[in-house]
């Protein structure tokens, strides 16, 4: 990108970004007149349509059809977000808002909350890759149901609360429940399942048997319910792509794109490279490596929890979008996120 730069001049610059600027807006190519007017440069309309013409041999902007009008290419968009792209901030009002509405009384909504609110602030689709869990508890508690079902109440160290019922080859009383948790919650919370699963069989000899059995049971129990709950891409507001002309022209391509959105592996897998990066990033068509996505563009940037990444927040769109505007709103919603998961 920095070959592109030096390969072209000022006012190339300035009627790209005026280009760009005008396409995103009314969705419409823009021709040199329109750009002679808005561009702010004291040049002639043929002035402009022979800087247009070795725009569009450079690969930066296209003819779409017979229009005079010319549209950004992906190189095009990339060279603007890298280079010509004034970010617009979000006012203090815009942020109090943002904050209000990401509250939840556990980890999962919050993660949905903000997916929701990304869709809902950008009228685009809104996606969030759940915090990795920790494979273990903070806390146990076993709760006698009947003769031979015990409820299990896992607290995980992200603070939510797992339940999960046990059925016993023989009844447990009161005080043996609470043995058993007490044993668990003083010796092994914060370890891995199956850590304490190998530890519990070389510790615990002297434990009767069957105490044993129902604190393995627990332990597979609790292994479980975390590997269930754990919905590793939240995706809010699909359907807005529907009202995307730029995408839903082509039902084809909206098929395969619903399609990833269905399957989420391939979008799980952009995301975690994301993850891995620091800061907003932006994948605009074909970069990606994802088929369904070559006429979108992906916003994304990490939240984490006590210094560590956790997740990946994003928005997609089309790749005729307000940079300016969608990359503070996926900024600061990551931001945000991170500073609820902290106040946990």
């Amino acid at each position: 990108m920095a070959n592109d730069k030096v390969m072209l001049g000022e006012r190339a610059q300035i009627l790209l970004k005026t280009l760009v600027e005008r396409y995103v807006v009314d969705g419409q190519p823009v021709g040199s007149r329109a750009l002679s007017k808005f561009s702010g440069l004291d040049l002639s309309p043929a002035s402009v349509r022979n800087i247009m013409a070795d725009l569009e041999e450079m690969g930066f902007i296209a003819s779409p059809h017979t229009s005079a009008g010319r549209v950004p290419t992906a190189r095009g968009y990339r060279f603007f977000v890298d280079t010509l792209l004034t970010i617009k901030p979000l006012d203090k009002l815009e942020i109090n808002q943002l904050v209000e509405q990401l509250h939840a009384e556990n980890t999962q909504r919050l993660v949905a909350s903000a997916s929701h609110i990304l869709s809902d602030v950008t009228h685009f689709a809104g996606v969030v890759v759940t915090p990795r869990r920790s494979s273990g508890f903070r806390h146990i508690e076993f709760l006698k149901l009947s003769e031979k079902r015990i409820l299990l109440i896992l607290v995980t160290p992200e603070g939510d609360v797992q339940n999960r019922i046990i059925a016993t080859e023989r009844s447990y009383a009161p005080s043996e429940l609470t043995e058993a948790a007490n044993i668990l919650n003083q010796n092994y919370a914060g370890l891995s399942f199956n850590d304490i699963k190998r530890r519990i069989h070389d510790e615990l000899k002297q434990l009767r048997e069957d105490m044993t059995r129902l604190m393995t049971a627990a332990l597979e129990a609790g292994s479980q319910a975390m590997s269930e709950s754990a919905e590793e891409v939240v995706i809010s507001g699909e359907s807005n792509l529907l009202d995307v002309i730029d995408l839903s022209s082509n039902v084809a391509n909206l098929r395969t794109l619903f399609d990833l959105f269905e399957r989420k592996t391939g979008l799980l897998q952009l995301l975690d490279i994301s993850s891995r990066a620091q800061g907003v990033q932006i994948f605009i068509g074909g970069e990606s490596g994802l088929v369904p996505l070559d006429e979108c563009s992906v916003v994304t940037a990490p939240y984490e929890v006590d210094g560590q990444v956790v997740g990946t927040v994003g928005v997609i769109g089309p790749t005729r979008m307000a940079y300016e505007r969608v990359i503070p709103i996926v900024d600061i919603t990551a931001k945000l996120l991170s500073s609820a998961l902290a106040q946990r």
